[in-house]
C-alpha cells in the first residue's frame, strides 16, 4: 500500500463509522511505567479523550484493541464512554472482524490507528489505516495517513478532527463548546 493522496484520504474519512485504536503508543506515548508492586501506569492525552467523546457524540463508534491487559486501560475507556474494549489481543484481526460484524459496519467504513506490527493486519483490512510518526517504517508504509502529532500527544485528536471535518460534523462540535466556527 502506498500513502494515499490527500483527496483519497478525505474520501475515506467521509465513510468512517467505526474508529479502532491501539492503546500503547497511540493513546499513550509508548512508555509503560511499572511501580514496585507491578502495577502499570500510563499517561493519556486529554485532547485525545475529548476527540473520542466528539466522535461518539457524532454517532461514530469507537473501540480500543490492545495487547495490553492493564486495569488502568479499562478505567480510562469508561471515563470516555468507550464501551468496546478488547484487551490481551495478540491477534487483533479476529476480534476486529467480530466487532465490526456485530456493529454492522463494513470494513471500508472502519479506521484503525496503530503504531506497530500487530496493527498491520487491521491496516490491510480497514478503509482508513492511520499510523503515528514513531511507527516503524514497515508500519508507516501500510498506512493511508501518518499523523503529524505523536502517539499520546494528540495523534488521536488529529484523526478525530479530520474525520469529523470530512463528515461536516466538526463545526457542530466546535459550536457546542462555544468555539464558533474556528477549527
Amino acid at each position: 500500500m502506498t500513502r494515499a493522496a490527500p483527496d483519497d484520504v478525505a474520501l475515506r474519512m467521509r465513510a468512517i463509522r467505526l474508529v479502532t485504536c491501539d492503546v500503547d503508543g497511540v493513546l499513550t506515548d509508548n512508555r509503560i511505567y511499572v511501580d514496585d508492586h507491578g502495577r502499570e501506569l500510563k499517561a493519556y492525552s486529554a485532547q485525545d479523550g475529548l476527540g473520542i467523546k466528539m466522535l461518539l457524540h457524532a454517532g461514530i463508534a469507537v473501540a480500543w484493541i490492545t495487547g495490553s491487559k492493564a486495569p488502568g486501560v479499562v478505567h480510562r475507556a469508561r471515563q470516555l464512554g468507550v464501551v468496546h474494549l478488547i484487551q490481551g489481543a495478540d491477534d487483533k484481526a479476529t476480534p476486529w472482524e467480530r466487532l465490526r460484524e456485530e456493529l454492522g459496519v463494513p470494513a471500508a467504513a472502519c479506521a484503525h490507528v496503530g503504531d506497530d506490527l500487530p496493527d498491520v493486519a487491521l491496516f490491510n483490512r480497514c478503509g482508513l489505516a492511520v499510523a503515528v510518526p514513531h511507527a516503524p517504517p514497515a508500519v508507516q508504509a501500510r498506512a493511508h495517513y501518518v499523523t503529524r502529532r505523536d502517539g499520546g500527544k494528540g495523534a488521536v485528536r488529529e484523526v478525530c478532527d479530520l474525520i469529523l471535518d470530512a463528515q461536516d460534523a466538526l463545526l457542530p462540535q466546535l459550536v457546542a463548546y462555544g468555539a464558533g466556527g474556528h477549527p
